[in-house]
């Protein structure tokens, strides 16, 4: 009989094999694609690339990259111009504020502001006595690094003197400082002692726009409308808001002056629609105290239902 296999089926016959020759390795070789062999050269040589960027970087510069210190700050578009305001303007208060009775309290001010390690009595040899009290931060001038600043600060003092045991003040005054700052990781302090500078007056620039060409009809034909405009203007917005042009909001002084006499009127001359004018008015102030001052006004052309035509305000400035 013959024998089943253990499935139940007849075996099919293998492949015969050539009997291996002496020294014949028990396997076959095949070739090897083009494709293997360009990717295996292509890995070497990326591993060579790698190590060789190594050497020349240092593994250590990978694993933990320097980074500048935290303090280094060299952009000079973000330097905090309006911190740099605020530090230096309660700086510079607290440096012309002394006291010889009180010689510690100018010294705990200053420190609030000055950079630490600096010497707080900033200068002041403990004598005297003066106040100050007001100030006004302007021009904040950034170096090129973008770490320090100088700010320009306006600082009103009043200074005392001595008469026998007590002080007598003297008359206001404004002092000009330009105060060094600097920017840390944190923020703002004073870098030093701020410096006086002169506060002189300057001329007008060479190239201030033109007023323009006047126009005498309309001015004179706008006159008491003008007149009529300020008188409210000084008095409440409800009748400020009769008198201006539709569709404008003009906010009124509220009382708060009265209303002279219009010094000067001038409107230029420009489209049919909308013109520029100036005024010179009087105010009537507390007692017989008056004050002159000067606005710019636009004009706009109205036109009634019924057709007639007026100017009127529609805005102040």
């Amino acid at each position: 009989m013959k024998q089943r296999s253990p499935h139940g089926a007849h075996a099919a016959p293998g492949p015969v094999r050539e009997p291996l020759e002496t020294g014949q390795p028990p396997w076959s070789t095949e070739p090897e694609s083009s494709f293997s062999t360009w990717a295996r050269r292509f890995f070497r040589g990326l591993v060579v690339v790698v190590l060789l960027l190594a050497a020349i970087s240092g593994v250590r510069s990978w694993v933990a990259p320097n980074r500048p210190p935290e303090t280094v700050v060299t952009n000079q578009n973000t330097f905090p111009a309006d911190e740099a305001r605020a530090v230096a303007t309660r700086y510079a208060v607290s440096y012309l504020n002394w006291d010889e009775a009180n010689p510690d309290a100018r010294p705990a001010r200053i420190a609030l502001d000055l950079a630490a390690g600096l010497d707080s009595r900033a200068g002041w040899n403990g004598r005297g006595m003066q106040t100050a009290d007001t100030a006004y931060a302007g021009e904040v001038k950034v170096d090129s690094g973008g770490v320090t600043a100088a700010v320009d600060v306006r600082v009103e003092i009043r200074p005392y003197t001595k008469r026998g045991a007590g002080w007598v003040a003297g008359p206001y005054s404004w002092a000009r400082l330009s105060v060094p700052v600097a920017r840390t990781a944190s923020r703002v302090v004073a870098s030093g002692p701020p410096t006086f500078v002169p506060d002189e007056r300057a001329a007008l620039p060479d190239n201030m726009p033109e007023a323009g060409v006047p126009d005498d009809d309309l001015t004179a034909a706008t006159l008491k409308d003008a007149e009529a405009f300020f008188s409210a203007y000084a008095e409440s917005d409800n009748k400020v808001s009769a008198v201006t042009a539709p569709g404008s909001t003009i906010r009124s002084l509220n009382g708060s002056v009265k209303f002279g006499e219009l010094k000067d009127w001038q409107v230029f001359a420009g489209n049919d629609d909308e013109r520029r004018a100036t005024a010179a008015v009087t105010w009537d102030g507390a007692g017989e105290t008056t004050l002159d001052q000067t606005y710019t006004l636009t004009l706009r052309r109205t036109v009634a239902t019924d057709g007639a035509q007026r100017w009127q305000v529609a805005a102040v400035g």
